[in-house]
């Protein structure tokens, strides 16, 4: 062996396996095997033959096979030979193995107590196998706080195997743990009757509370009646006071005497439905002030506009109007614009129509009678003068007979709706 060792790297390492396994010489034969990197073949010659067989050495061996059923062959070797060091060689091997293989393999051995160490270490994992492996363990070991805990911290397990298995335990632990699964999948009709049947009245209480069904809780209150437990009836009135219905409580209390146990339940019913009236009565108080406010704002609101209005001017340009002509009439010239443009004299923006003439068709073969345009024979515009606009009024333009129309635009005031410019009208 000490001469494999030192020139491990010069000899003919296949030569000298086949050696090995002629002179049996095992736990040679091991080392020549780890040394030319057959792992396999290593492992299964100290399964096979305890002489070569080293703790150490082997769990080295067994976190570098490549064939993942070696994993389980190492086990059942442990198991038989060396049970004591299982748990170590299940700890290098975590990352490696089926957990729930290895449950039902140490199930079918009967062995599962040894391996519990390994068991809650991988318990993180949360799987079905290993929480039932634990669950059961604790059963049989009776460990109820081991058992409470596991529930309470992983849920992945077959809930309702379990709460058969501790209703029917000895211990009244467990049958408290088989009430809470209940709980938990919410049973609370079997939960509550599970309670009554140990006397855990405070249990059965709380699960009437959690369960928000009010036939239960009623059920629960006439269940202290008959059983003439006055102080869990006193007790059940305040766990259960959100779906107690008033007139069944009072119906009962008056009828079995126990209106001084009720006294304090009815107490608070009535400051609880005072506060509630209350609390109405100010958000309905709150509302009407809203809606006075609301139609004050509205008001206000209104009158800014009617004063807007009255600001305006009493004439506003009609619909459908386009630079004071109707729709209908045509488009005609007044005089004094045809002046403007054969005499080229100024024209003002802005004139009185009462103030004009009538018209006077023009002759042009006739020069003398253009005469140049006097700014100073006009007189200030009175908008006064002006009256409301009256679409009724208007007529279509007849073009045999022209009437005089004028339409003009200021700059600084409204604008001038088409007006009939006939004296007569």
């Amino acid at each position: 062996m000490e001469h494999l060792k030192l020139f491990s790297t010069r000899i003919n390492i296949p030569r000298m396996i086949r050696f090995c396994e002629e002179m049996a010489a095992w736990k040679e034969l091991s080392f020549l095997y780890i040394a030319y990197d057959e792992f396999d073949n290593a492992a299964g010659v100290m399964m096979m033959h305890p002489d070569a067989w080293e703790h150490v050495s082997f769990k080295d061996v067994c976190v570098k096979v490549a064939n993942v059923e070696v994993y389980y062959k190492a086990l059942t070797f442990y198991l038989q030979d060396h049970p004591t060091q299982l748990n170590d060689l299940l700890a290098v091997l975590t990352p490696r193995i089926d957990h729930t293989r290895v449950v039902d393999l140490m199930r079918k051995a009967g062995h599962l107590p040894l391996v519990k160490p390994y068991l809650v270490a991988v318990q993180n994992a949360n799987l079905t196998a290993v929480n039932d492996a634990i669950n059961q363990l604790s059963i049989d070991e009776e460990d109820f706080q081991a058992l409470r805990q596991s529930i309470d911290m992983f849920d992945n397990f077959d809930q309702m195997s379990l709460a058969l298995r501790c209703e029917k335990h000895e211990l009244m632990e467990f049958r408290r743990i088989a009430s809470y699964i209940y709980q938990k999948n919410l049973r609370w009709k079997q939960s509550v009757e599970l309670a009554k049947k140990d006397g855990l009245f405070k249990d059965a209480m709380e699960a009437a509370a959690h369960s928000g069904d009010r036939a239960i809780a009623e059920s629960l209150l006439k269940f202290f009646v008959e059983e003439e437990n006055k102080e869990c009836f006193a007790a059940c009135l305040y766990t259960c006071y959100d779906l107690l219905r008033p007139d069944v409580v009072f119906e009962i209390a008056w009828m079995h005497g126990l209106m001084n146990y009720a006294t304090p339940y009815v107490i608070q019913f009535m400051r609880d439905y005072t506060g509630k009236v209350d609390s109405l009565v100010a958000d309905k108080k709150e509302r009407n002030e809203e809606k006075v406010t609301a139609h004050k704002e509205a008001q206000e609101q209104q009158m800014n506009q009617n004063m807007y209005a009255q600001l305006l001017p009493a004439a506003l340009p009609a619909p459908g109007m386009e630079s004071g002509r109707h729709p209908g009439m045509q488009q005609q010239q007044s005089p004094q614009h045809m002046g403007s443009q054969q005499g080229g004299g100024p024209y003002p923006l802005l004139t009185n129509p009462l103030t004009l003439k009538p018209f006077q068709p023009l002759n042009p073969s006739n020069p003398s009678t253009l005469k140049p345009f006097d700014p100073s024979t006009l007189q200030p515009f009175n908008p006064s003068t002006l009256k409301p606009y009256n679409p009724v009024s208007l007529q279509s333009c007849n073009p045999s007979n022209p009437s005089p129309y004028i339409s003009n635009s200021s700059t600084q005031g409204p604008k001038l709706q088409t007006l009939n410019l006939n004296p007569e009208s």
